[in-house]
């Protein structure tokens, strides 16, 4: 038995979000679809970056530590995403993080990987950069991604 390949385990059915996109709606996908990250691509599927939880947390914590300057009562966290304020400063913040571009505040300088590389490479790869989620691509454009969730589901399968 030959080493496990990225084709053998990635999965192909990616759920992304565009450059352009705001961050209300990549917060959106990530929510609805229950992901930690989303690779982030242009209109051609070529890759751009990687946008996670952690990105979109630390943006809301920036907010946050402004409007504890303003008001140490008033918490971005308290509200939906889609509220209406009375506090101004709290429209103005909330409005600010929901209209932001994922383009702002994604990674943009990605761990990526081809269909034919050796999983046991890639995940190598991961552990030493603590990566959770690895972009595959081919010709430059996106056609999969490896978790490392797909990496513990091919151990259980006995794939690896």
């Amino acid at each position: 038995m030959g080493q496990i390949k990225v084709r053998d385990i990635m999965t192909t059915q990616v759920i992304t979000v565009l450059e352009t996109d705001t961050i209300r709606d990549a917060t959106i996908t990530l929510a609805v679809d229950n992901l930690s990250g989303a690779p982030v691509i242009d209109d051609d599927y070529h890759l751009c970056g990687i946008i996670s939880e952690m990105d979109i947390l630390n943006l809301i914590m920036k907010y946050e530590a402004e409007l504890k300057v303003e008001s140490p009562v008033l918490h971005l966290l308290a509200f939906p995403m889609d509220t209406k304020f009375d506090d101004p400063s709290l429209e103005s913040a909330a409005k600010k993080f929901s209209e932001t571009k994922v383009s702002e505040i994604m990674t943009k300088d990605v761990i990526t990987t081809t269909p034919d590389a050796e999983v046991v490479d890639v995940l190598a790869l991961m552990l030493e950069k603590d990566v959770n989620r690895v972009p595959v691509l081919e010709k430059g454009v996106l056609v999969g991604i490896v978790t490392r969730g797909d990496i513990v589901f091919s151990i259980y399968k006995r794939k690896i």
